[in-house]
């Protein structure tokens, strides 16, 4: 499996040119896991966003301004779950000094939630408000923790959240690996949300969540091995 990520991750940059391992190919598999559980959420948990902040603040806008299809509770719990896991992956920064340490600790929390979050829909479900807030926060928190970390590794052109600005790059930029690692992102998190949202569609929440599951287990493997293999 490390020499299939390594192969990836050397395929986005020019020949020799990558000097970051297999974390490229990490960060698509984790923007994968954004678009799952972001179509679990918008889907299943009342119009929010998880993983999309930008989404939840216009949400929120939406719902004081009347919208009923909107829920100010939720898209207010999903930005301060995920703002209190960004300052988690802060705060671990300042402890820990190494963002590839504090990288694979997070994806392993976020394993950890995901993996919460998946008990929780086969306990309780997803319709009720309780099991809704409790999948809504665990599953932001996860994101936050997620976004902080990555953002730390400083990986050029490869986003795990936002696509915007990397739209923006695509389209006023020039043909080159740099234009390709914003394609991988953009594709990596369309097919995400086009796969959870047909497991959740067809299925229920728990299939795309165990899908999240094991694509942070491989992610947080594989940042750990790098991370013992460095000191």
């Amino acid at each position: 499996m490390r020499g299939g990520l390594r192969w990836v991750a050397d395929g986005l940059f020019p020949r020799g040119a990558n000097p970051h391992g297999v974390l490229p190919a990490l960060l698509i598999l984790l923007a994968v896991v954004t678009g799952l559980v972001d179509a679990i959420s918008f889907l299943g948990l009342g119009r929010v966003f998880v993983a999309n902040m930008t989404g939840n603040t216009v949400f929120l806008g939406f719902a004081l301004a009347g919208d009923r299809e909107m829920s100010a509770w939720a898209s207010l719990l999903a930005l301060a779950a995920f703002g209190a896991g960004a300052w988690t992956v802060g705060q671990a920064s300042r402890w820990m000094g190494n963002a590839r340490r504090v990288f694979a600790t997070a994806s392993a929390a976020h394993a950890l939630l995901v993996a919460t979050a998946f008990a929780v829909d086969l306990i309780s479900g997803h319709h009720h408000t309780g099991p809704r807030a409790a999948l809504i926060g665990l599953l932001a928190y996860g994101m936050g923790l997620q976004n902080a970390s990555v953002r730390g590794l400083a990986v050029p052109d490869l986003v795990t959240n936002v696509l915007t600005t990397t739209l923006t790059g695509l389209a006023a930029g020039t043909p080159g690996r740099a234009a390709l690692r914003r394609s991988a992102s953009v594709v990596a998190m369309f097919l995400g949300a086009l796969i959870g949202a047909t497991l959740h569609l067809h299925v229920g929440p728990a299939l795309p969540l165990a899908a999240a599951l094991t694509l942070l287990a491989i992610v947080a493997v594989a940042a750990h091995e790098r991370t013992r293999r460095t000191r």
